[in-house]
């Protein structure tokens, strides 16, 4: 059966993972972070410079681990999550940005916290918003989250901009503004509390108190004859929640090295042995003061289970559907390689055919080349100037020789028309050029919205050139066929266009055609009406022809290149990958290393939720 603490370990978790799995807010700092990091509670502590918030952070720890020193020491936040672990067990510290690496030795710990804080800042007094994040597993420690804040500052020192007051007040509020942030106020017993940065601070973001603690350190240190009561007991500023005094280690006991276990027992003594806050004693000291906030964890958890729960579904379904859209992993075997190569191929071949017959834009334009393109190719094509009236007399004379024709120039229309057909050739290939390219356009298309293949840049790039082959197959078939046409007209003229010639003739005179009109004389046979009257008959001859193949050019087009696109652009392919083994399909479904880490992140984060919504809702139900 889950417990709060379980749950409280899990939070931790959670919050750990989401700085992991960058569900932090990148390297903006806390002003950034998204919902469900906003929805975790934590506890920020808060002071001015020199309040004793490190002793104070040290003394829950049980550890000397912070850096220390005089002015601006802490220059980042400090996430420290604190994990309670068995009686016995070695103590240790890792930071998020050293993940395989545990620190045993924690004077280390503090020399990585100053160097990981130089090596963002350099050796300055700048400061920085982007956390360092340090988790310390210890039978010593209470299960607790703590993000230790730079101090406030009312005067920028030597070395610091002139906005560095301002800075630091804004990176402090960016944390405490959140709702379900606990605030630690460190305030030193012996400066008036009206005077204090952490209580001023705290009074502005949560006037009434309800998720502020008040500390006060240094008790040991205040003038003799004076103490803290009113502080202590609320009479001086009242919280919801008790003041806690906390008397810290002595310079003189750090510079010898006094363990902490050490320092926590003369803690308890002080209070214990002190005339003014015996009564007190057993709600005073760093041991008590930790109980006490995992207690407030506990009860804010306890009231945030229902939003963090419905936060955390919201977050599984998002998951879920990335998961779904970023594809899952790859099985190794050959069988399972080759089935979804295929599966890929089939989803890319249903959105080709798609463009192809109207289900998605794209298919409009090959039936654009029949409609405009090639109707307008023959309309341009140069027959006035082919037959003009001076080229018909050269074409005719030469075909007739040295011997005149008699009737009709049967070898001058031949000509004429033979060489007439030969301009048909180039919107023909046009054509079959402007479909092909209009099929490639859809192939390229195709692919880049089968979502399935954006995961496999290999594969789709072999898919791509596999198709654009074919496509170059099923061009040049198309060609020959379409040529072919233009040329079939060329090797048959219709036989009745020339038996419709000696009849016009007849019928030129008047009375009766055949007994009265004589053949015309050899000065008839070579004016320019003779000549126009041919021109005339080879342009009917060549409409007719241009009509023909208006119909039949689209024809043998869709027939050879996009009919064999939707029936076979594959074919090949499919062939091919059939004959490959395991290593050259895992060679095709080498996905992109930034999509392969996305998943693993997505997945990493997607386990860690469901773990957190079944580790919550158990609690929910035994509460």
């Amino acid at each position: 059966m889950a417990t709060m603490e379980n749950v409280i370990v899990l939070v931790n978790r959670i919050q750990r993972a989401c700085t992991v799995l960058g569900d932090h807010g990148g390297g903006d700092g806390a002003a950034s972070l998204p919902t469900l990091w906003e929805a975790l509670p934590s506890v920020a502590v808060v002071g001015g410079q020199s309040s004793g918030k490190s002793s104070v952070l040290e003394s829950i720890v049980g550890r000397d681990f912070l850096p220390r020193g005089s002015g601006i020491v802490t220059r980042r936040p400090l996430v420290l999550q604190l994990h309670k672990t068995q009686d016995g067990a070695q103590e240790y510290a890792e930071f998020l940005h050293l993940p395989k690496r545990r620190f045993t030795d924690f004077s280390l710990v503090r020399k990585e916290i100053e160097d990981e804080t130089d090596r963002l800042t350099g050796k300055t007094k700048q400061i920085s918003p982007v956390p360092i994040h340090l988790s310390i597993y210890s039978p010593h420690v209470v299960n607790l989250t703590l993000i230790d804040l730079p101090g406030l500052t009312k005067v920028a020192i030597e070395g610091q901009p002139e906005s560095i007051v301002q800075d630091i007040e804004n990176m402090v509020r960016s944390y405490v503004d959140k709702p379900n942030c606990i605030i630690l106020a460190i305030s030193p017993a012996n400066q008036d509390i009206a005077t204090s940065d952490a209580i001023k601070l705290a009074r502005d973001v949560d006037p009434t108190g309800e998720r502020t603690f008040g500390v006060l350190t240094k008790l040991d240190l205040m003038d003799k004859g004076t103490n803290a009561l009113d502080v202590l007991e609320g009479r001086a500023y009242r919280l919801q929640h008790p003041w806690v005094g906390i008397v810290n280690r002595s310079q003189a006991d750090i510079n010898r090295n006094v363990d902490m276990i050490i320092a926590r027992r003369k803690e308890q003594e002080f209070f214990a042995s002190s005339p003014d806050y015996s009564h007190l004693a057993s709600r005073m000291g760093s041991e008590y003061l930790a109980k006490l906030l995992s207690q407030q964890l506990e009860a804010v958890i306890r009231a945030r289970i229902p939003s963090i729960t419905s936060l955390i579904n919201k977050t599984i379904d998002e998951l879920e559907s990335e998961m779904d859209h970023l594809g899952r992993p790859i099985a190794s075997d050959a069988g399972a390689q080759l089935y979804l190569i295929l599966e890929l191929c089939r989803a890319f071949d249903k959105i080709f055919k798609e463009h192809l017959d109207g289900g998605r834009p794209g298919g409009d334009r090959i039936y654009g080349v029949f409609d405009n393109q090639l109707p307008s190719a023959l309309r341009k094509l140069p027959f006035d100037r082919h037959l003009s009236v001076q080229n018909v007399k050269r074409v005719v004379s030469q075909a007739d020789g040295y011997q005149p024709h008699l009737i009709a120039p049967e070898q001058g229309y031949r000509r004429l028309i033979e060489s007439a057909l030969n301009y048909f050739r180039g919107p023909a290939e046009a054509s079959v050029d402007a479909v092909h390219f209009v099929l490639k356009e859809l192939v390229r298309i195709s692919i880049g919205e089968t979502q399935e293949l954006k995961r496999f840049p290999t594969l789709q790039a072999e898919l791509a050139a596999a198709c654009y082959e074919a496509l170059e197959r099923f061009r040049e078939d198309s060609r020959k066929t379409t040529l072919r046409l233009v040329d079939m007209e060329s090797a048959y003229l219709t036989v009745e266009f020339f038996r419709k010639l000696p009849q016009e003739i007849e019928k030129t005179g008047p009375g009766n055609p055949r007994a009265a009109n004589p053949p015309p004389s050899s000065d008839d046979r070579y004016t320019d009406a003779h000549f126009r009257r041919i021109a005339s008959n080879v342009s009917s001859y060549i409409g007719m022809v241009s009509e023909t193949l208006k119909n039949t050019i689209p024809k043998s087009v869709v027939h050879c290149q996009v009919r064999e696109a939707k029936r076979s652009l594959l074919n090949h392919f499919y062939t091919q990958v059939g004959r490959k083994d395991a290593k050259q399909l895992a060679v095709l479904l080498d996905e992109d290393p930034a999509l392969m880490e996305r998943r693993l992140q997505c997945f990493k984060r997607l386990e860690l939720y469901k773990s957190a919504r079944d580790e919550i809702d158990a609690v929910a139900w035994t509460r």
